[in-house]
């Protein structure tokens, strides 16, 4: 019988009864099948949701499934940071703020503008949780992750009314 998880625990304590190991893109999720060191289980939930390092899956069966943040490529930020901080926030990139260096995932052309504003960039694996912020759970939702909330309005202009 298929064991199934219709919630999520934020901020869980443990003791847990396993762990998933997602990163960044992985823990934005609805409906998916994970496995973790005990088996596997279907995830299924009513929307698509974000979940974070320190959450859990709570089981049909009553066990609970710690979320771990995976390793993944990411880019240490160090330089004038609030600069930096601003030219990264232009462009609604997920960023994790740290006491004094920024992480931001690894990005060629991210890359390359951080240099010419002088950032010292460090290359390197680690687990990546950006800020949460206005955007919710730290997602800014662009136009690959389910649907496009711009195409409400079937491409009429509401707007301007010409009555001359």
């Amino acid at each position: 019988m298929t064991i199934h998880s219709h919630s999520i625990i934020r901020a869980a304590h443990g003791p847990f009864d396993g762990e998933v190991s997602l990163d960044y893109d992985a823990r934005l999720l609805r409906r998916k099948r994970l496995a973790f060191d005990g088996g596997d289980f279907l995830l299924d939930l009513p929307e698509v949701t974000s979940v974070n390092d320190g959450d859990a899956f709570a089981l049909s069966d009553g066990r609970r499934i710690a979320v771990v943040a995976a390793p993944e490529p990411v880019i240490e930020v160090r330089g004038p940071l609030p600069r930096l901080a601003w030219h990264i926030g232009n462009r609604h990139t997920p960023c994790q703020i740290m006491d004094n260096h920024l992480v931001i995932r690894q990005d060629h052309v991210l890359q390359a503008m951080l240099e010419q504003l002088g950032a010292d960039l460090t290359l390197t694996t680690a687990p990546f949780t950006p800020e949460g912020g206005a955007y919710g759970h730290g997602r800014t939702f662009g136009h690959d992750h389910g649907p496009d909330t711009h195409s409400n309005d079937h491409g009429h202009d509401h707007h301007h009314h010409d009555h001359a």
